[in-house]
Protein backbone atom coordinates (compact mmCIF):
# COMPACT_ATOMS: atom_id res chain seq x y z
CA UNK A 1 0.00 0.00 0.00
CA UNK A 2 2.84 2.38 0.84
CA UNK A 3 4.48 1.68 -2.49
CA UNK A 4 1.26 2.46 -4.33
CA UNK A 5 0.82 5.72 -2.39
CA UNK A 6 4.42 6.67 -3.08
CA UNK A 7 4.03 5.87 -6.77
CA UNK A 8 0.78 7.89 -7.01
CA UNK A 9 2.43 10.84 -5.25
CA UNK A 10 5.40 10.65 -7.60
CA UNK A 11 3.18 10.52 -10.69
CA UNK A 12 1.06 13.43 -9.44
CA UNK A 13 4.16 15.53 -8.74
CA UNK A 14 5.69 14.91 -12.18
CA UNK A 15 2.36 15.48 -13.94
CA UNK A 16 1.87 18.85 -12.24
CA UNK A 17 5.46 19.90 -12.96
CA UNK A 18 5.22 19.09 -16.66
CA UNK A 19 1.71 20.49 -17.09
CA UNK A 20 2.97 23.88 -15.83
CA UNK A 21 6.03 23.85 -18.09
CA UNK A 22 6.07 26.45 -20.81
CA UNK A 23 6.02 25.09 -24.35
CA UNK A 24 8.51 26.26 -26.98
CA UNK A 25 5.67 28.12 -28.70
CA UNK A 26 4.79 29.89 -25.44
CA UNK A 27 8.45 30.87 -24.98
CA UNK A 28 8.62 32.31 -28.50
CA UNK A 29 5.37 34.25 -28.00
CA UNK A 30 6.70 35.63 -24.71
CA UNK A 31 9.74 37.16 -26.45
CA UNK A 32 7.57 38.71 -29.16
CA UNK A 33 5.14 40.06 -26.56
CA UNK A 34 8.07 41.44 -24.56
CA UNK A 35 9.19 43.45 -27.58
CA UNK A 36 5.79 45.16 -27.77
CA UNK A 37 5.57 45.60 -24.00
CA UNK A 38 8.98 47.29 -24.14
CA UNK A 39 7.77 49.59 -26.92
CA UNK A 40 4.64 50.58 -25.01
CA UNK A 41 6.57 51.17 -21.78
CA UNK A 42 9.57 52.89 -23.45
CA UNK A 43 11.71 50.21 -21.76
CA UNK A 44 14.97 49.94 -23.72
CA UNK A 45 16.46 47.34 -21.34
CA UNK A 46 13.54 44.96 -21.94
CA UNK A 47 13.69 45.72 -25.66
CA UNK A 48 17.41 44.88 -25.87
CA UNK A 49 16.79 41.62 -23.98
CA UNK A 50 14.54 40.39 -26.81
CA UNK A 51 17.11 40.94 -29.57
CA UNK A 52 20.02 38.93 -30.89
CA UNK A 53 23.29 40.88 -31.08
CA UNK A 54 23.16 41.02 -34.89
CA UNK A 55 19.40 41.56 -35.27
CA UNK A 56 18.11 43.01 -38.55
CA UNK A 57 14.98 45.18 -38.93
CA UNK A 58 13.42 45.86 -42.33
CA UNK A 59 10.21 47.37 -43.68
CA UNK A 60 8.48 46.67 -46.99
CA UNK A 61 7.15 49.93 -48.44
CA UNK A 62 6.72 51.82 -51.70
CA UNK A 63 8.84 54.53 -53.26
CA UNK A 64 7.41 57.73 -54.79
CA UNK A 65 6.77 55.85 -58.08
CA UNK A 66 4.79 53.10 -56.34
CA UNK A 67 7.51 50.45 -56.64
CA UNK A 68 7.95 48.00 -53.77
CA UNK A 69 11.14 48.60 -51.83
CA UNK A 70 12.73 47.18 -48.69
CA UNK A 71 14.16 49.64 -46.18
CA UNK A 72 16.63 48.52 -43.51
CA UNK A 73 16.33 50.23 -40.14
CA UNK A 74 19.26 50.44 -37.77
CA UNK A 75 18.34 48.53 -34.61
CA UNK A 76 20.16 51.12 -32.49
CA UNK A 77 17.97 53.87 -34.01
CA UNK A 78 14.84 51.88 -33.19
CA UNK A 79 15.97 51.37 -29.58
CA UNK A 80 16.74 55.10 -29.29
CA UNK A 81 13.30 55.96 -30.74
CA UNK A 82 11.55 53.68 -28.24
CA UNK A 83 13.50 55.18 -25.34
CA UNK A 84 12.41 58.70 -26.29
CA UNK A 85 8.68 57.91 -26.44
CA UNK A 86 6.41 58.87 -23.56
CA UNK A 87 5.26 55.73 -21.77
CA UNK A 88 2.14 54.38 -23.48
CA UNK A 89 2.66 56.27 -26.77
CA UNK A 90 4.02 53.45 -28.96
CA UNK A 91 1.23 50.88 -28.72
CA UNK A 92 1.41 48.09 -31.29
CA UNK A 93 -1.45 45.64 -30.83
CA UNK A 94 -0.74 42.27 -32.35
CA UNK A 95 -2.52 39.02 -32.90
CA UNK A 96 -0.58 35.82 -33.38
CA UNK A 97 -1.00 34.18 -36.75
CA UNK A 98 1.29 31.25 -37.31
CA UNK A 99 4.14 30.16 -35.07
CA UNK A 100 6.48 27.56 -36.56
CA UNK A 101 9.43 26.03 -34.72
CA UNK A 102 12.17 23.70 -35.89
CA UNK A 103 14.85 23.14 -33.29
CA UNK A 104 16.57 26.47 -32.62
CA UNK A 105 14.68 28.38 -35.34
CA UNK A 106 11.23 29.92 -34.98
CA UNK A 107 9.11 31.90 -37.43
CA UNK A 108 6.21 34.08 -36.23
CA UNK A 109 3.56 36.04 -38.15
CA UNK A 110 1.70 38.82 -36.32
CA UNK A 111 -0.84 41.13 -37.97
CA UNK A 112 -1.05 44.41 -36.04
CA UNK A 113 -2.61 47.83 -35.52
CA UNK A 114 -0.32 50.61 -34.34
CA UNK A 115 -1.47 53.49 -32.13
CA UNK A 116 0.68 56.55 -31.51
CA UNK A 117 -0.33 58.68 -28.56
CA UNK A 118 -3.63 56.81 -28.29
CA UNK A 119 -4.61 57.47 -31.94
CA UNK A 120 -4.67 54.90 -34.70
CA UNK A 121 -1.67 55.38 -37.01
CA UNK A 122 -1.34 52.36 -39.32
CA UNK A 123 -1.60 48.60 -39.63
CA UNK A 124 0.30 45.77 -41.26
CA UNK A 125 2.00 42.50 -40.46
CA UNK A 126 5.26 41.53 -38.79
CA UNK A 127 7.32 38.52 -39.78
CA UNK A 128 9.80 37.45 -37.09
CA UNK A 129 12.66 34.99 -37.25
CA UNK A 130 13.89 33.96 -33.80
CA UNK A 131 16.90 31.87 -32.86
CA UNK A 132 17.44 30.00 -29.62
CA UNK A 133 20.85 31.18 -28.39
CA UNK A 134 22.34 29.88 -25.14
CA UNK A 135 18.93 28.51 -24.15
CA UNK A 136 16.98 31.73 -24.83
CA UNK A 137 14.88 32.81 -27.80
CA UNK A 138 16.11 36.03 -29.43
CA UNK A 139 14.70 38.02 -32.35
CA UNK A 140 17.21 37.77 -35.19
CA UNK A 141 15.14 39.25 -37.99
CA UNK A 142 12.02 41.37 -38.22
CA UNK A 143 10.42 42.56 -41.42
CA UNK A 144 7.08 44.35 -41.51
CA UNK A 145 4.55 46.05 -43.74
CA UNK A 146 2.87 49.37 -42.96
CA UNK A 147 -0.28 50.79 -44.49
CA UNK A 148 -3.14 53.12 -43.69
CA UNK A 149 -5.77 51.59 -45.99
CA UNK A 150 -7.48 48.25 -45.52
CA UNK A 151 -7.02 48.24 -41.76
CA UNK A 152 -9.55 46.80 -39.34
CA UNK A 153 -9.48 48.36 -35.91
Amino acid sequence: MRKILFLLTLITTFTSLFSNAQTAEDSVKTIVNNLFTAMKNADTALLRSTLANEAIFQTVSRDKDGNTIVRTEEVKDFIDFVGKQPKGDADERITFGSVKIDGALASVWTPYNFYAGGKFSHCGANSFQLVRLKGEWKIQYLIDTRRRQGCTQ
